[in-house]
């Protein structure tokens, strides 16, 4: 508008790119089992976000990170994906969104073999340990209530794991999450 009135009235269209977001995210999602209770809201959130960055990287896991993650929410073999590769492609500038509600056996988590859907020779904490040190911005999000949080004992585990980098599944808890991310 204001070029046009210093043109005299003449329209002078100035066209200028959509603002978008650079930062750039990978979003790992806890699917099956306990999850089943948070889809619809884990899918709200994911679906709200793809349009919202300018690389948006998501895969999928069963209960905690171990060596694999998948590409896709059926976990099939041809969607398995190293998660060292993943680590590989994705600078530490990336940063990493977790959405899952940490509700496991401890052993997931601590022991080598603790992966409830096949061997895993290393203990989930390692691999999440090493996830964590590629990428400093990382954060946990719980759709489990945070009142509910102290009763579940792998909830605790993974707060640690995460140095308390967890928040709710709510939109205070999303606020303070990403803006820990900004940092």
């Amino acid at each position: 508008i204001a070029a046009t009135a210093r043109d005299g009235g003449m329209l002078n269209v100035a066209m200028r790119p959509q603002r978008r977001n650079a930062v750039s995210v990978l979003l790992l999602l806890d699917i099956g089992g306990s999850m089943d209770d948070h889809v619809a809201a884990a899918e709200a959130l994911f679906g709200a976000a793809r349009a919202e960055f300018k690389h948006l990287v998501h895969a999928y896991f069963h209960n905690f990170t171990y060596d694999t993650v998948w590409t896709h929410a059926r976990r099939q073999p041809g969607d398995a994906i190293a998660l060292q590769d993943l680590i590989n492609r994705h600078g530490p500038h990336w940063r990493v969104v977790i959405v899952g509600d940490a509700a496991m056996h401890p052993w997931e988590i601590l022991a080598a073999g603790g992966c409830n859907e096949r061997w895993n020779e290393e203990p989930g904490q390692v691999w999440f340990g090493r996830l964590a040190a590629h990428f400093p911005h990382l954060a946990w999000i719980n759709p489990v209530p945070r009142a509910q949080w102290p009763h579940t004992q792998s909830i605790g585990l993974v707060r640690q794991l995460v140095e308390d980098r967890m928040y709710p599944l709510t939109l205070a808890g999303l606020e303070d999450g990403m803006k820990m991310l900004a940092k």
